[in-house]
């Protein structure tokens, strides 16, 4: 039932971010004509609802295995106060509508909100309030905002070892394949739109990797072909579209996911718990952009016991103790697992954090000779 459950899952999941620009269309003239009639027939203050998108609005069930939003909702109605951004919400569905879904076109982020400056009064004077109403724009339609043609400015995240990506010319439609395991000292760059790719692979799992230069080094000295797995990079919170590429990925292959971020509070529960269950601010859809097969390889707090470390951390920060308490007070994700409460907790009360880069203290290449080897082998993965 659980594997019927998640193909489920999957296929709903393409075809709702494959859905027609002409149905995302026809939702924002329906927003668009429900404004006009408040105004011209019912005589009354228009208003616009989006959903609430904060960690506090989300619920966790390890059946799903992701953040799912709850039903709280935010009113936005025409005032003296709120005329401005009402005029901006109104101004952005336009523009998405006629600029970009009827004339297939796409845009940067930062593109919209140099747009606004010849939206007269109602233009943006900076860029995170454009961001911000894209966000509710992208809730109250129930779609995601690559699906309406905009495009992150983020890189997807890199990617090599043994996996064929099959992608196609958008011109011509040519199949092109792409060899991971066949770029030199190089990596595949994950696009932004990830959902019309296949995937060939013989790989036993994929090795999710937070630091740039850590993924380096194990391409450079191709790890992926001794571990028989594919690495991904991920540098840092990962972004929206390398999200959805492994999620995918692991998926369309049945692979399993090993993360591998720095060992603080920021990797734990920005990084890491990003990634697999998602966020509050995108609850609407983290069930697209999660992955729940996900398991945590390191590093732990424990590991710098087991691997000798100590004199290779550093300090917690003030940021670090607060980030780790308010998770454990605050997120559903941290509630739920003891193991990620222990961890914490271990972390506070020896109050260091340690890098990645930190094994290098034993030989540039013990993280992939000794310590990764070691983990995987034991297999005792944090959920």
């Amino acid at each position: 039932m659980a594997g019927k459950r998640k193909t489920r899952e999957r296929d709903e999941g393409e075809a709702v971010l494959l859905s027609s620009r002409a149905d995302v269309s026809r939702r924002i003239v329906d927003v668009g004509r429900g404004v006009f009639e408040d105004i011209v027939r019912r005589m009354r203050k228009p208003s616009l609802r989006f959903p609430i998108r904060a960690l506090t609005n989300v619920k966790y069930d390890p059946k799903t295995g992701y953040f799912e939003i709850r039903g709280k909702t935010a009113t936005r109605t025409l005032s003296y106060n709120t005329v401005k951004t009402f005029a901006q919400s109104m101004r952005l569905l336009a523009t998405t509508k006629k600029d970009l879904l009827d004339k297939n076109d796409i845009a940067g982020k930062r593109e919209i909100y140099y747009n606004s400056k010849s939206w007269g009064e109602c233009r943006f004077d900076e860029q995170p309030e454009s961001d911000t109403l894209l966000d509710d724009m992208e809730a109250m339609l129930g779609v995601n905002r690559e699906q309406i043609g905009y495009i992150p400015e983020e890189r997807g995240g890199d990617v090599a070892g043994p996996l064929t990506v099959v992608d196609r010319n958008p011109s011509t439609g040519e199949v092109i394949r792409i060899n991971c395991a066949k770029l030199g000292t190089g990596a595949w760059s994950i696009p932004a739109r990830v959902e019309h790719l296949e995937f060939e692979s013989d790989a036993r799992f994929i090795l999710v990797i937070e630091t740039s230069s850590l993924f380096q080094r194990l391409v450079h000295h191709r790890y992926y072909e001794k571990a028989k797995c594919v690495l991904i990079s991920m540098s840092g919170v990962p972004t929206r579209a390398c999200r959805r590429f492994i999620r995918r990925l692991a998926d369309d292959r049945k692979l399993p996911v090993l993360v591998f971020t720095d060992g603080d509070p920021y990797g734990y529960c920005n990084i890491y718990r990003t990634l697999k269950v998602g966020s509050g601010q995108a609850a609407h859809i983290n069930r697209f952009f999660c992955v729940p097969q996900a398991h945590y390889l390191g590093v732990t707090p424990q590991d710098i016991i087991d691997y000798k470390l100590m004199d290779a951390t550093h300090p917690l920060e003030d940021v670090d103790i607060k980030r780790a308490k308010d998770a454990l007070r605050n997120d559903p994700f941290i509630r739920h697992h003891k193991e990620w409460q222990d961890a914490l907790n271990q972390m506070l009360k020896m109050g260091v954090r340690v890098e990645q880069q930190a094994f290098a203290k034993h030989g540039l290449n013990y993280v992939l000779d000794s310590y990764l080897p070691d983990k995987i082998r034991k297999a005792r993965f944090l959920p």
